[in-house]
């Protein structure tokens, strides 16, 4: 398994990562906007993009979804909690932003916590970690977990937009804090971590 970090996209500088696997087919984990680099990388690296995968609907992580599929024919899931957030632009938090160009999508599959996705050899577990919205998720993929906005280097996602929750992001980080393997932690934003470092510098893990 190979992962691309994309360049930081949007106005709010969002990750988003390739899985390629062996048969050069790739899974997209979010689509920030930008849907021609997007692309550009997916050929200028000779991938077929079969799947996207959202850790949550908000509109930086959802801006090239329908570009994406309608160039591609990709399928698009994302946790049910958040799926009408890709077709409602105040729920995604689009409408803040007079900037940003919302493209409603109504056709995303819906996942739930522990729902496996495959791709070829690889295979991505749903963790729902709710708090940063309601249908926030962490991907976890062999050694990797893509984190979203719930965890980042040694801080953690805001709670305080529509349907965010403090409570629900403490009782999604202690799951988190339970987890006793060291994955590599690519965020939704900011730099790459590591599970552990995270529970043992991150002060809002550090509570808990």
């Amino acid at each position: 398994m190979k992962i691309i970090k994309l360049k930081p996209i949007s106005i709010m500088d969002t990750n988003s990562y390739i899985v390629c696997t062996d048969s050069k087919n790739a899974v997209l984990i979010d689509a920030p906007g930008d849907a021609d680099y997007i692309i550009s990388q997916i050929k200028e690296n000779r991938l077929t993009l079969k799947k996207i995968l959202l850790t949550h609907g908000h509109f930086d992580h959802i801006g090239a979804v329908c570009d994406l599929t309608e160039k591609t024919g990709c399928e698009v899931y994302i946790h049910s909690g958040d799926i009408s957030k890709l077709y409602d632009a105040n729920l995604s938090l689009a409408s803040n932003h007079i900037e940003v160009t919302f493209k409603p999508y109504k056709d995303a599959i819906a996942l739930e916590d522990g729902d496996i996705i495959t791709q070829d050899e690889i295979k991505l577990k749903v963790l729902s970690t709710p708090g940063h919205s309601s249908g926030s998720v962490c991907y976890i993929c062999g050694e990797v977990m893509f984190s979203g906005d719930t965890l980042f280097y040694r801080s953690i996602g805001r709670t305080d937009m529509i349907d965010g929750s403090t409570t629900e992001i403490i009782k999604s980080l202690k799951r988190l804090k339970e987890i006793d393997f060291d994955y590599t932690v690519y965020t939704g934003h900011g730099y790459p971590t590591s599970l552990f470092d995270e529970k043992a510098l991150n002060p809002y893990m550090g509570r808990l």
